[in-house]
């Protein structure tokens, strides 16, 4: 969980007073703090952003906390004219869209209503598409993906960089398979272009009316991979499993802390009747389960990242049994636990032994294992 950060940052722009005086705020609020991941506008409050986990105040000449007719303003800029964003944030308090700063960043947009008036999150998006190789993730994960038939999916809790691992998934592909990809995203993130493969992205509500139904006309538009930003109820996920199970490679994400995790959650949104079948089918075509987190180092702050990976076609009890890779289930060589991975920094000295047990996936035995730093867990 983020905790306010001691030190607020400094910029020299008066609060939001134009719709020019916006995109020169969040310019200069990117440029005095080049690792923020996100930006809250709140009524009652300064401008707010998150940078290595941690939430900071935004501080300027003049500054007043802002006003409801300031995330007002905010909203209706970042918003403009589009339609089917006002009529969602009036008919279901909330919507969804996508922002630019030409040259600079983009950024994922919740506008939502609470107490009558508008309050912004707004999740930066860097220009540049990652790599896997500067993600950090290990070399099998780009093993395990080939325009073939199956499922992918990546996994973990929220702001842990799934998106980011999904768009250097894309961008594997797209450098070295001359292929069709098709991408169903809420909202688009990061912009691919055409390289060996052809690359169609389509935005919810701008696009489509809806996942599922953008998932349907997939299947009738020949790709031979297709995305999906995010797996959230039980229609999007029987049509994701379908399109795998006739002849698609499909990737997505799914909020889940680990691979055991994202596989009940799969199943546990269909009837209790389905559910024997559905593990079954699920069995058969999941290629790879991605578990990740993103951990502060303990010399400057900044996120590593640590990967799991659990490849198949594996019988699911092998995600079920927490010692299915020792019990010969799933070879040695092909995974290596989140917690022993965090075990690992933790005696190199790259986290700490506190930030540690906060992302393992099981505190007890973690901690039971780093008993030798028993001082530093105090």
């Amino acid at each position: 969980m983020a905790t306010p950060g001691s030190a607020p940052i400094h910029i020299s722009l008066d609060p939001t007073s134009s719709a020019a005086g916006i995109d020169e705020l969040l310019a200069a609020i990117l440029r005095a703090s080049p690792r923020v991941s996100d930006l809250i506008f709140s009524p009652g409050r300064t401008p707010q952003i998150e940078a290595h986990g941690r939430f900071l105040p935004i501080q300027f000449s003049g500054q007043t906390p802002l006003t409801a007719d300031d995330t007002r303003r905010v909203a209706a800029h970042l918003i403009g004219n589009n339609k089917a964003a006002i009529a969602m944030l009036r008919e279901q308090g909330y919507c969804d869209i996508s922002y630019g700063l030409a040259g600079l960043a983009r950024f994922r947009v919740n506008v939502f209503i609470q107490r009558g008036s508008c309050a912004v999150v707004m999740r930066v998006i860097p220009t540049t598409i990652p790599e896997l190789k500067t993600l950090g993730a290990p070399e099998e994960l780009g093993q395990a993906i080939s325009v073939g038939s199956g499922l992918v999916l990546v996994t973990g809790p929220r702001g842990c960089g799934k998106s980011s691992t999904l768009a250097a998934l894309v961008n594997h592909i797209n450098d070295s398979e001359p292929c069709h990809i098709i991408t169903i995203e809420d909202p688009i993130e990061f912009l691919h272009c055409h390289k060996q493969a052809t690359v169609h992205q389509r935005e919810l509500r701008s696009d489509t009316p809806t996942i599922s139904h953008a998932l349907r006309a997939a299947l009738r538009q020949a790709p031979q991979v297709i995305v999906v930003g995010a797996l959230e109820d039980r229609e999007t996920m029987e049509l994701a499993l379908e399109a795998a199970e006739t002849g698609h490679l499909v990737l997505s994400a799914l909020n889940a802390p680990t691979a055991a995790k994202a596989v009940e959650r799969f199943v546990s949104v269909f009837p209790t009747r389905e559910q024997t079948k559905l593990r079954d089918r699920l069995g058969r075509m999941l290629l790879s389960v991605v578990c990740q987190r993103l951990i502060p180092r303990k010399q400057d702050g900044e996120r590593i990242a640590v990967y799991e990976v659990a490849r198949g076609n594996l019988p699911l009890k092998s995600f079920d049994e927490p010692d299915a890779a020792a019990g010969g289930t799933r070879q040695a060589s092909e995974t290596s636990t989140l917690d022993s991975q965090i075990e690992q920094l933790v005696r190199r000295g790259i986290i700490t032994p506190r930030a540690a047990l906060v992302h393992a996936t099981d505190p007890a035995e973690l901690a039971h294992k780093l008993s030798t730093y028993d001082s530093e867990l105090g």
